[in-house]
């Protein structure tokens, strides 16, 4: 079987794709190759700035890419709203929607605007948010996808229902992997509710594998000099993140993919190789945790959905 890759996107003309943390590593070849396509793509960036400053850098190699940046922090509900009610005002519908924007912290714990234990609040939180304000939005053209994205460190973790902010003996890599295994969860859940109510849209998961990103570079920052050194060899081992980026833009475009399915690199230990169907950590699938995530959620950011 060929190899999928980024050459193989459809066109994308007429189709509107919104890109979270757009503006640098798997969001920005997400949605440089989205562009490509002939989508038009809304970066989704905290960093305005830095937003433009990817939009010019895009344009500089396709002049004619539709493409935008527009201000979101995940960090904060009120800034999830006010992306939402924009983009609502001012697309009719909305065809793509990758909830790609991450963050890892390896020091102390940090909280978002609302309280929330930051990667919890950031990865999984702020995406179910911004996911059912532009509910509204998606959907009405056929093939709309909402790509939820998932990393292999989901595998060995565990969600703890009653301490989801991990604020007892708190570990950032641990933190980090309970954010993932539930942006999963929420992927699959998703699924199941849009199929209950018969709509046309399709919750994907994706995962790269172990890629070069920025992510960890940011955090090695905040890491003891011993985690700088290893995390710094170890990533001369990773994937280029164009590779690791195929994934999603293949849970976002590709032909023949349905609601529920699971993406990722089919190499060792997926870390890295040709994108296939995978399977999830098996909390990940499980409708009761499903439905139990959910609730908390609606409950901490008082966005109610399906």
């Amino acid at each position: 079987m060929t190899e999928w890759t980024e050459r193989d996107i459809p066109d994308q003309s007429g189709r509107v794709a919104v890109v979270t943390g757009g503006n640098s590593g798997l969001g920005l070849v997400t949605a440089t190759e989205l562009a490509r396509g002939g989508a038009h793509v809304v970066m989704a960036v905290r960093n305005t700035v830095a937003g433009e400053r990817a939009v010019a850098d895009i344009r500089r190699s396709l002049p004619n890419a539709a493409i935008e940046a527009r201000q979101l922090d995940l960090a904060s509900l009120q800034s999830v709203r006010a992306f939402a009610k924009g983009m609502g005002d001012d697309f009719p519908a909305i065809d793509i929607l990758v909830n790609n924007a991450g963050v890892l912290h390896l020091g102390s714990p940090r909280t978002t605007e609302d309280g929330f234990e930051a990667h919890f609040g950031v990865n999984m939180l702020g995406h179910f948010a911004l996911t059912g304000l532009l509910l509204g939005t998606l959907g009405p053209a056929a093939d709309t996808r909402v790509v939820s994205i998932s990393s292999t460190a989901h595998r060995g973790a565990h969600l703890d229902f009653d301490d989801l902010m991990s604020r007892g003996d708190f570990k950032p890599r641990r933190a980090y992997a309970r954010s993932k295994l539930a942006c999963t969860l929420y992927g699959f859940e998703l699924h199941r509710r849009l199929e209950r109510d018969g709509s046309p849209v399709a919750s994907v998961v994706a995962h790269p594998g172990i890629c070069r990103t920025n992510l960890s570079p940011r955090a090695f920052e905040e890491a003891d000099p011993v985690s700088r050194a290893i995390d710094r060899a170890t990533q001369l081992m990773f994937a280029p993140v164009q590779a690791g980026a195929r994934s999603q833009l293949h849970a976002a475009t590709a032909p023949g993919v349905r609601g529920g399915q699971f993406y990722g690199p089919s190499g060792f230990k997926e870390f890295r190789g040709p994108v296939a169907l995978t399977r999830p950590n098996p909390e990940a699938a499980d409708p009761a945790y499903g439905k139990k995530l959910w609730t908390a959620a609606e409950a901490l950011t008082g966005v109610s959905y399906l």
